[in-house]
């Protein structure tokens, strides 16, 4: 088990309202590539994984994931923060505000609400590492894409955290699937 610290992994401090960044970050809260999918498919492959390692490994980058789920949704409430509806209806949320409100939900910048397709599971774990760590450098990119689209320093700082962290998620599944391959650990 972990233990939660009511505190956010990376601090967000948005002092600038910009709807139109909420709307593009949303993609990271409830899109494919985004934290919410990764949190589901890490936790639900670790029970495919071979031995306590493979479990462990799992188990910690899924929760982390959901700690950047809290992240994302803290960088867009702080960015959407005294909207009007009007200014939410010119951003593209319009939509959203009709049935939420200022609610968030999952969904991408387009709007499309989140779907559990987007959970990659194969019953191969070797398989399932290679898509976690596909998944890593497409939420990597995003990040970057995201990035592009902002010189806002308070917006920026907690991209670039989670685009890092992306990274050495990256490298920890490298490091599982090597290991597992060069171990040929096939046991159950």
């Amino acid at each position: 088990m972990w233990k939660y610290e009511k505190r956010l992994q990376y601090p967000v401090n948005i002092r600038k309202k910009d709807i139109k960044m909420a709307k593009y970050i949303l993609t990271q809260y409830g899109g494919p590539a985004g934290e919410l999918a990764a949190a589901f498919q890490y936790l639900d492959q670790r029970y495919n994984m071979p031995d306590d390692r493979g479990k462990a490994l799992l188990t910690d980058i899924g929760t982390e994931e959901l700690a950047h789920v809290e992240i994302i949704s803290a960088m867009i409430y702080q960015l959407m923060q005294g909207a009007t509806p009007e200014e939410l209806k010119a951003a593209g949320f319009g939509e959203q505000y009709a049935q939420f409100g200022a609610d968030l939900f999952p969904s991408d910048s387009f709007g499309n609400p989140f779907n559990m397709a987007y959970i990659k599971v194969s019953g191969d774990y070797i398989a399932d590492i290679e898509s976690d760590m596909g998944a890593e450098q497409r939420a990597r990119a995003t990040y970057e894409h995201l990035m592009d689209l902002t010189n806002d320093p308070d917006v920026l700082a907690p991209l670039s955290f989670l685009r890092e962290r992306e990274i050495v998620h990256y490298q920890r599944f490298k490091e599982l699937r090597d290991y597992y391959l060069k171990n040929k650990n096939t046991s159950r």
